[in-house]
């Protein structure tokens, strides 16, 4: 038994979701998402909650219950107060700058680095060596941020480089004399 698939999703208020065959449809203040559910897990609205069962016993059909929960509860949660990621970088001469909607970064290349934001997700540069995404999708905030880290990851020597906030950069000793 799925202790995560057995919790129901609560829908709060100015949040619509509709159900049309397996495909789950959630608007609220944030935007709009959906998701088709896999045919093995049962859907069930019943005033303002969302319950997820199983059909059968099957490994795939116990393994979907826990992900489709979360993925919907992940929906609500995204359409109502959205998700946020926070990048910083390290680095003498590294920043980030807005440029129209693009973010363009300087990273020690010989050209800066242009990143155009995906439908859904919005760039924000705080302060320059800092970048907030955010968005209702919490699957393309993340890998818009991985992408933006995978460009110049923190090296261990020195700890240059894009890094998530908050994150522990393991360091190394450098040379003995």
């Amino acid at each position: 038994m799925s202790r995560i698939g057995k919790k129901a999703v609560a829908i709060p208020k100015g949040v619509t979701l509709t159900l049309e065959g397996q495909t789950v449809s959630v608007k609220g203040p944030k935007g709009q998402l959906s998701w088709t559910v896999p045919e093995e897990i049962e859907i069930k609205v019943e005033s303002d909650e969302l319950t997820l069962t199983p059909r059968n016993e099957t490994t795939r059909a116990k393994s979907m219950w826990g992900l489709s929960r979360t993925l919907v509860a992940n929906m609500v949660h995204g359409v109502t107060t959205g998700f946020e990621e926070t990048l910083e970088l390290v680095g003498v001469g590294y920043r980030a700058a807005m440029k129209g909607t693009a973010l363009s970064i300087q990273l020690g290349f010989s050209h800066d680095v242009d990143v155009e934001a995906p439908a859904g997700v919005t760039f924000a540069v705080p302060k320059q060596t800092e970048i907030k995404i955010a968005g209702a999708d919490k699957q393309a905030v993340g890998e818009i941020a991985a992408k933006i880290r995978r460009i110049r990851p923190p090296e261990p020597y020195k700890g240059k480089g894009v890094r998530y906030a908050g994150e522990k950069v393991r360091r190394k000793e450098g040379k003995k004399k």
